[in-house]
């Protein structure tokens, strides 16, 4: 039993990190329609920065998180601009083109400066807690209490604001919400800001529990899509209840049948789901 809830820990702590990815390549999806296959890269990007500004600069965990997803927050905003804007108008394979180059050129960027060798973010929440016959680091309760706090905040910035308001019209009718007034180019550019900045969060997280490395976006982007495509392409909830669905999954899978088929069961999953609901769990825009 006490194996069964350390691995419900695991599970939501993975779960956590994947929601925050997944959420914002849900965001500029149901806003934009563009699948961002850079978004792996740039949650890396945010890694790197927050590990740059914690041993260079000095700054604590919290300041350096934040730093971290304003930096990320202007490096999205650029990459709308510069790369996706110029396209709005071009067919649906150039903005995929964009995103592989500027993935490749984001991880290039990052070997130049911080080369291929692994890191360890450091954490202050390093210790250890023993509840319950449990053993769990300060670092995993975090990373859930911050997730949580995370989603309830967006949940009411959407709900509540006239700008969240403006990301729903335009996810649900984009030509719709340009005819009554909504500046589309500014909430693309926004939406582009918060979603790099909740993956410069969700790096800065994991960073401490995992290594930081150019290619850690790889499996996180490839786990994302996954999730956005079982929840419900566009579909906020959907991310969430699909981030923890394979959180779940994969520590339940990695301990009770082989930690070889971790990565594999978020595809068998998909599989699954997509069998039984085509569209998946939670189909529709951003709601």
């Amino acid at each position: 039993m006490d194996l069964f809830l350390q691995q419900i820990i695991n599970g939501l702590t993975t779960g956590s990190i994947y929601c925050l990815v997944a959420l914002g390549l849900t965001l500029v999806y149901g806003v934009m329609h563009l699948p961002n296959f850079a978004h792996g890269s740039l949650y890396m990007m945010g890694a790197f920065i927050t590990l740059t500004l914690i041993k260079s600069s000095g700054l604590n965990y919290w300041l350096a998180m934040l730093a971290s997803a304003v930096a990320l927050a202007a490096i999205g905003i650029a990459a709308e601009r510069l790369v996706f804007h110029p396209l709005r108008n071009a067919p649906h394979a150039n903005n995929l083109i964009a995103a592989v180059g500027l993935l490749l050129f984001l991880e290039g960027l990052a070997h130049v400066i911080w080369g291929p060798e692994f890191w360890q973010l450091p954490t202050p929440y390093d210790r250890v807690v023993q509840f319950l016959g449990l053993t769990i680091t300060q670092q995993r309760l975090f990373i859930v209490a911050a997730t949580l706090v995370l989603l309830a905040g967006l949940y009411l910035f959407l709900k509540k604001t006239l700008v969240g308001a403006s990301i729903e019209a335009m996810s649900q009718d984009r030509k719709g919400a340009s005819l009554v007034g909504i500046k589309v180019s500014r909430v693309s550019m926004l939406t582009f800001a918060i979603a790099t900045g909740l993956a410069a969060v969700a790096a800065s997280l994991a960073g401490p529990i995992n290594l930081v490395y150019p290619s850690m976006g790889h499996i996180v982007i490839l786990k994302a899509f996954v999730i956005i495509v079982l929840g419900g392409m566009g579909s906020l909830p959907g991310a969430v209840l699909g981030g923890y669905i394979l959180g779940l999954a994969e520590s339940m899978g990695a301990t009770y049948i082989s930690m070889a088929y971790k990565d594999l069961i978020a595809f068998a999953i998909l599989v699954l789901i997509l069998s039984l609901r085509p569209t998946g769990l939670l189909s529709g825009g951003v709601k």
